[in-house]
């Protein structure tokens, strides 16, 4: 689900200056402590692949966020937890991350299809 889904432009948004301050200018980073509150004023692409906001800082100025760098907040103004990908797993996936494979030695065990399958899952799983 995309941000776009979840606010609106005019929403409030809390920057995570944690995550953004290695590319913000002193001006910016002084404002973000001040109140780390900004207004999403409008969305922008940022690489091609993701969805940025431009946000209305605490001392007028706009400045640009990446999706991962602001807390969405819900209507109290608590921020809302994000769901880590690793939650959004699959039971087949989940499955797959279980098999281990261990070296074999005999001939007969190397030519078993069966291991031969564990093997070729076990050596991709990471790609998933």
């Amino acid at each position: 689900m995309s941000i776009l889904d979840k606010v609106k432009i005019g929403n409030s948004v809390q920057v995570n200056l944690e995550l953004s301050k290695d590319r913000l200018t002193k001006e910016t980073i002084d404002a973000i402590k001040v109140s780390s509150l900004g207004k999403i004023s409008d969305f922008r692409i940022t690489d091609g692949k993701g969805i940025g906001v431009i946000l209305q800082l605490s001392n007028g100025k706009e400045q640009w966020f990446f999706e991962d760098e602001i807390d969405l907040l819900d209507e109290n103004g608590n921020v809302i937890k994000k769901k880590d990908k690793k939650e959004k797993s699959n039971f087949i996936f989940d499955f797959l991350r279980g098999l281990n494979y261990e070296n074999k030695n005999k001939v007969s065990e190397l030519l078993n299809p069966i291991n031969f399958f564990i093997w070729l899952v076990v050596s991709f799983k990471d790609i998933f």
